[in-house]
């Protein structure tokens, strides 16, 4: 080979691979946030989750995502068996997330900050492999639910174990169980009151036979599921495990997997019901009011999953900017990458900050009426807001890295794949809004919750005040269906300038000026103040080193 052929192979001008990282100790928002809402006890074991998810689990879930789940109906003797095949690597994610309390922390540790503790490992996780986030938080979020029914006290606390089992065995066998849902139906998509799926009651009090179909049936793996049916006295929910209590399989079909734009690691699928054995949980015709409880934790783990994926995306394109140069220096000192970057710094700085506030008023709630009003609204206002700006944030992430980032060998395209998930599941934008406004209707407590947090930031920055005082009208006068987007948007971005205004961010002014004050441009990028961006920029120093 000729030495002028040869130096074609040469590589230059292209940045190392990036990682491994520490996701707990280069977030110094998240470590502010878990201290300042009251989780500081659990600080060594975010901080262990935390260079575990950057590394070992960040290169599990590459292997994970590319050999996809597969259907199995049968057996190789032709016996039924509708089972979920998957990759080593997506068991040991799953072991290794369950025994570091991503899905039982907040229940078997039931202390101040527990679940602020969990909402941060939720968030770290979901940076390393977000497939695997659907069926944890599910767990997480069902405890309470199956702790409404005293019968099912053992699915509850095996639910709670930091122990993995991935076998297809009844839950007698297992020291741990994992759990999945099932409230959609082809028929009905989020109006869940349209199910036609049917509940009989059999001789025991609070055991039925379920037939029906659900449309979208998550995690089907899972060692049971939380449904909804159409029992006499109206849509109630049950309890629906892969095996009868007598051992013998339940009449559960899954006909077939979904083929997700992305999520590729996790399986969904449809699934009809054959007489399938169910218990019922609280009471006929209250269905919906049962699993509520269950709906509000895994929005908050959508929004959680949403700012950790804006964290990872801006990650990327911190460490692709400061390896990379043009135009003779390096992408990170160029004028406009570093508005762009800042930029997006900020979207993540505020996403992480809301998403941990919201977690502090879900912990606190049960000993704090305002701290629970706040987070039944919050909740549907974080979830709508930060899960429509992750795809954007994921995307511009992407285009940092120009043609390199739309290669599947770097993380991007699974970023951006993963993205618009959160905003569609538990309830897409319009849902979460129509919800908010529903609650600003029936429980005035929530609005003057959100009030509150509002007026406590007043005070502390010019433009912010200005912003409040629109925003008290605004949410005096209420909004109509029609408009519902355009409110909740603006609650939105009041609520996130009040928290950081409140945490004493030290990019709040930045944030606030950019957000409330003059109109920011649909894009990134558009910042006008030189100050702010090397503020932000200077936040993320210790970043994708």
């Amino acid at each position: 080979m000729s030495t002028a052929h040869a130096a074609t192979h040469d590589v230059h001008n292209q940045p190392p691979p990036p990682g491994p990282f520490d996701l707990w100790a280069d977030d110094a928002g998240l470590r502010e946030a878990v201290a300042r809402e009251g989780a500081g006890d659990f600080t060594a074991d975010l901080a262990s989750y935390g260079a575990l998810a950057g590394d070992r689990l960040l290169r599990l879930a590459d292997e994970a995502h590319r050999d996809r789940p597969r259907l199995r109906t049968h057996d190789t003797y032709g016996h039924r068996i509708d089972r979920v095949a998957f990759n080593a690597a997506w068991h040991e994610v799953m072991g290794t997330a369950i025994a570091h309390g991503v899905a039982g922390l907040s229940w078997a540790r039931p202390q101040p900050g527990a679940h602020v503790a969990r909402a941060a490992l939720s968030y770290l996780h979901y940076q390393a492999e977000p497939g695997s986030s659907c069926p944890l938080t599910m767990t997480h979020a069902a405890v309470p639910v199956l702790r409404q029914a005293p019968a099912l006290r053992e699915w509850a606390d095996k639910a709670c174990a930091f122990v993995y089992d991935g076998r297809d065995v009844p839950m007698a066998d297992k020291r741990g169980v994992t759990l999945g849902m099932g409230m959609t139906e082809k028929q009905g998509g989020s109006d869940v009151r349209a199910n036609t799926t049917r509940a009989l009651p059999l001789g025991a009090d609070g055991d039925y036979a379920l037939v029906g179909h659900k449309w979208f049936f998550s995690a089907p793996m899972s060692d049971a599921f939380l449904v909804l049916a159409q029992a006499p006295g109206g849509l109630s929910c049950f309890l629906l495990p892969r095996w009868r209590p007598d051992g013998s399989r339940n009449g559960l079909r899954l006909m077939r997997l979904k083929d997700k734009l992305g999520d590729w690691s996790n399986a969904s699928s449809e699934v009809e019901f054959d007489d399938a054995w169910a218990f019922r949980i609280g009471d006929e015709g209250r269905g919906v009011a049962t699993i509520l409880e269950m709906v509000m934790l895994t929005r908050l783990d959508c929004m959680l999953g949403s700012a950790g994926l804006m964290r990872m995306a801006l990650r990327q394109a911190l460490h692709h900017a400061r390896h990379r140069h043009a135009f003779g220096k390096r992408l990170l000192d160029q004028p406009l990458m570093r508005n762009v970057l800042a930029d997006l710094a900020l979207e993540s700085e505020a996403a992480t900050t809301l998403a941990l506030r919201v977690a502090g008023a879900v912990d606190r709630a049960p000993c704090d009426a305002r701290e629970a009003a706040l987070a039944r609204i919050a909740t549907a206002i974080g979830k709508y807001w930060i899960c429509k700006r992750a795809p954007v944030v994921a995307n511009e992430a992407q285009e940092c890295l120009g043609g390199l980032g739309y290669i599947e060998e770097t993380l991007l395209p699974r970023l951006v794949r993963q993205a618009p998930l959160n905003s569609i599941w538990e309830g897409c934008g319009n849902i979460q809004c129509l919800d908010v406004l529903r609650a600003l209707a029936r429980e005035p407590e929530t609005g003057a919750a959100l009030r509150a947090e509002w007026q406590a930031a007043a005070g502390r920055d010019a433009q912010f005040d200005a912003a409040l005082q629109a925003g008290m009208a605004m949410l005096a006068a209420g909004s109509d269906e029609a408009g519902a987007r355009a409110f909740v948007e603006r609650l939105a971005l009041l609520l996130q300038g009040a928290t950081l205004l409140r945490a004493n961010h030290p990019l709040a002014t930045a944030w606030c000026a950019s957000r409330l004050g003059a109109p920011h441009a649909a894009t990134f990028g558009t910042l006008g103040d030189t100050a702010h961006i090397d503020a932000a920029l200077a936040r993320c120093d210790a970043w994708a080193r």
